[in-house]
């Protein structure tokens, strides 16, 4: 049982939420302050007793018999109440004895109302003080526990199991203690950085991998965990079944950033041929040097349009690259900016200039419904493909009066000491693109 509420400041007015058995004392009234079957109100900042005793004792209305008719057979408790009289007894400014007293029914669909809104808030995130959770809430370490921050996306469906499956995605979590160990189902390639530092590659690993080796000093530590990509694919079974923490240890969520960039791609968004695959491709660089949290829709042959290969015109919704359902919940995050990289790969699947045109407009069409407010960047592929088709597509949607969308010139950008071989760039050449396209991404955030 609850015996205490904890609330936030709410000046606009009174907010319900689910009832808490005690309101603490400050002036030392006494009142009567409903069981948990009657709901608690925040104004001001301050917890607000709900009961017809309260509104008759403060003048709010209603005499003790016409409390006792209305609702007789509810259970009351003395406390204790803060504040004045003014503060205290009115429900969205309107007086108790005009809602409830000597109206059973009616306070019976008030209570139903209050408990449904409460039940949203905690569906959808909101804050309530109390609630009959539907299960248990996840223990520290296991991957439903809330203070693990998963960027990029991460297939859920799997309470005990999360999966990544697009380039680039990463968790991140504060724990305490001296240890932590990562929870593999099976064989991976992964990379840990703990309190800001380097990351650290752990190859071939499986099962409890030791992430700390040498015991940190006691205290607050912060851990990242990121999985090795191969042209886009996981290199071995990238799924998250927990950490494990020393006993009595536990997590902390830490601050998010604030703006998230999302990279649309194919082998060059990924990274491959660069020395640490993503970690050392152009999306990780900007997203780490803007200080923006980053995940690359990017999968190594990708196309835009699907004609023998990934298209990405189709698969930039969805969950899996290589699997046409389920959808992706964009509700689950939202991007501030959305850059695509597109058209490399199309010409050797015979896709013509106005076939991509059309699907290009079609995209970021997708994107934009995506995300509403983010800013659409579309890049001149590196090798100059489809480059007046892009741009017409960007020229038609922003005709269509999309005012967020723009093309980026990146002829000269890269020079041959930046390419790894015809196509991709090396870590020089990652490094270069950061260096051009992060301010003009930074403009915009």
């Amino acid at each position: 049982m609850v015996t205490g509420p904890a609330w936030g400041p709410n000046p606009a007015r009174a907010t319900p939420f689910l009832p808490a058995c005690r309101v603490p004392a400050r002036n030392g009234r006494s009142a009567a302050v409903a069981s948990p079957s009657l709901p608690l109100f925040v104004r001001d900042g301050r917890p607000v007793a709900r009961g017809c005793r309260a509104a008759a004792r403060h003048g709010e209305g209603g005499s003790s018999a016409r409390c006792r008719r209305g609702v007789r057979s509810l259970p009351w408790r003395r406390q204790r109440i803060r504040g004045p009289p003014s503060e205290v007894l009115s429900v969205h400014d309107i007086p108790l004895r005009k809602r409830f007293l000597g109206r059973p029914a009616a306070l019976g669909r008030a209570l139903a109302a209050v408990l449904a809104v409460a039940a949203a808030l905690l569906a959808g995130g909101g804050t309530a003080l109390a609630a009959a959770p539907a299960a248990a809430a996840a223990a520290p370490g296991e991957p439903g526990d809330r203070n693990i921050h998963f960027t990029g996306r991460w297939d859920t469906t799997d309470p005990g199991a999360y999966t990544p499956y697009w380039a680039g995605a990463y968790l991140d979590v504060g724990f305490t203690g001296t240890t932590v160990k990562l929870q593999q189902r099976g064989t991976i390639d992964l990379w840990a950085a703990i309190d800001g530092g380097p990351l650290v590659g752990h190859l071939n690993v499986s099962g409890e991998v030791n992430l700390t080796p040498q015991p940190l000093a006691a205290g607050r530590h912060t851990l990242r965990v990121t999985y090795r990509v191969i042209a886009g694919s996981y290199h071995g079974d990238a799924v998250f079944q927990g950490l494990t923490l020393d006993s009595g240890a536990t997590t902390y969520a830490l601050p998010e950033p604030e703006h998230l960039i999302e990279f649309v791609g194919d082998s060059i968004t990924v990274g491959t041929t660069t020395s640490l695959n993503h970690l050392t491709a152009y999306p990780w660089l900007i997203g780490e040097q803007l200080g923006a949290a980053h995940t690359a829709i990017a999968q190594g042959g990708a196309c835009l349009v699907a004609a023998g290969c990934v298209g990405l015109e189709e698969q930039f919704a969805r969950l899996d690259p290589n699997a046409p359902t389920p959808d992706w919940d964009f509700s689950r995050y939202q991007a501030d900016a959305v850059v695509i990289n597109l058209g490399t790969n199309d010409v050797g699947h015979g896709v013509s200039g106005a076939q991509f045109q059309q699907a290009y407009a079609h995209l970021l069409r997708t994107v934009r419904a995506a995300y509403p407010n983010a800013w659409i960047f579309a890049l001149e592929t590196f090798r100059g493909r489809y480059v007046a088709e892009t741009q017409a597509a960007v020229q038609t949607v922003a005709g269509e009066g999309d005012g967020r969308v723009s093309f980026v010139d990146t002829t000269g950008w890269l020079s041959a000491s930046d390419l790894s071989d015809a196509v991709h760039p090396n870590d020089q050449g990652h490094r270069t693109i950061t260096r051009h396209l992060a301010p003009i991404i930074a403009a915009r955030l």
